[in-house]
């Protein structure tokens, strides 16, 4: 596990270096703002589409990996919406809180720190963990929140729902780089250095944007952010590790990989959407900092576990 958690030390020391660089104001929230999008719609997508473009959707799709993925999420998502109700929630708030408990950070800290740590051939369940969150439970809060604010299901909410997803940028590149992948055409030289060059400022951008981010963070409802956090870090990798390796069995390194991916802590768009709907923003942002903190500690655990897995 130490070995692990000395690889794993260098990306969250550039987190903490954001975070200082925000804390200190030498990094504006109008600053950390920016880098944001420029990670979010450029190094990023640059990354993704590199990744997806150079795998075939044969070795990317892999329907049993999705399902054991997916069910125990939902299991984990079931249970904090339950507990949320039994404390009479209402569903708007019940549901950002399920987010917290399931979506992690896959996007900006999973994709660099599990190919760097697992291999190249963790781009494709990266991918398809993504893929789940975004296209599945980022659709579904949106249609809860929605819903329960109209009465109603109507047509309206799932075009947002669907124009949100055409929209999303990591959606974008990561099926078009399939799509040329598919098509079976090479990558231009001149092209494939502009994307290598443009996506390696993915990782450093996008943990230096992580930190920034969480010092414009209070920590408020600091119960609920341990219950939330607990959830993600410790209850959704071991029904994602139950459901890869016994109910719906996949091959043992694909299941060491989501199970790691599972791991990670609550991404910070759950506050963004949070704060876009107006349903609490501080109990998301608190477990976003809480979990990123604890997290230091548990992914690199997680790791050095599955590590014996494969």
């Amino acid at each position: 596990m130490l070995a692990i958690f000395l690889k794993t030390l260098p990306f969250f020391a550039i987190i903490g270096l954001g975070y200082w660089a925000g804390r200190t104001k030498f990094f504006s929230q109008e600053a950390t703002a920016y880098l944001t999008k420029f990670v979010f719609y450029f190094a990023l997508s640059a990354m993704l589409f590199r990744f997806a473009a150079n795998l075939s959707l044969a070795e990317v799709l892999d329907w049993p990996l999705v399902g054991a993925y997916l069910l125990g999420t939902l299991a984990i998502y079931l249970l904090a919406t339950g507990v949320a109700f039994l404390r009479r929630l209402d569903i708007p708030t019940a549901a950002i809180e399920a987010q917290c408990a399931v979506i992690g950070n896959v996007g900006f800290l999973g994709v660099p720190m599990l190919v760097l740590l697992l291999g190249e051939r963790a781009i494709g369940p990266v991918m398809l963990v993504l893929a789940v969150d975004l296209i599945v439970f980022s659709s579904l809060i949106v249609i809860l929140i929605t819903g329960s604010r109209d009465g109603r299901m109507s047509f309206a909410i799932l075009r947002t729902v669907g124009l949100g997803l055409l929209r999303n940028p990591m959606i974008v590149a990561i099926s078009s780089g399939l799509i040329w992948s598919a098509l079976e055409i090479p990558i231009p030289a001149p092209l494939n250095e502009f994307l290598a060059l443009l996506g390696a400022a993915a990782t450093p951008g996008a943990l230096f944007a992580i930190g920034a981010s969480l010092a414009a963070i209070a920590a408020e409802r600091v119960q609920v952010a341990a219950w939330l956090s607990f959830c993600k870090l410790v209850l959704h990798p071991a029904a994602v590790a139950i459901a890869a390796l016994w109910i719906i069995p996949i091959d043992p390194y694909s299941a060491a990989v989501v199970i790691s991916a599972a791991a990670l802590p609550v991404a910070g768009n759950v506050y963004i959407l949070a704060q876009h709907y107006g349903v609490a923003p501080h109990r998301a942002s608190a477990a976003i900092l809480l979990s990123t903190v604890v997290s230091i500690g548990t992914v690199s655990a997680v790791i050095a576990w599955v590590a014996t897995l494969t």
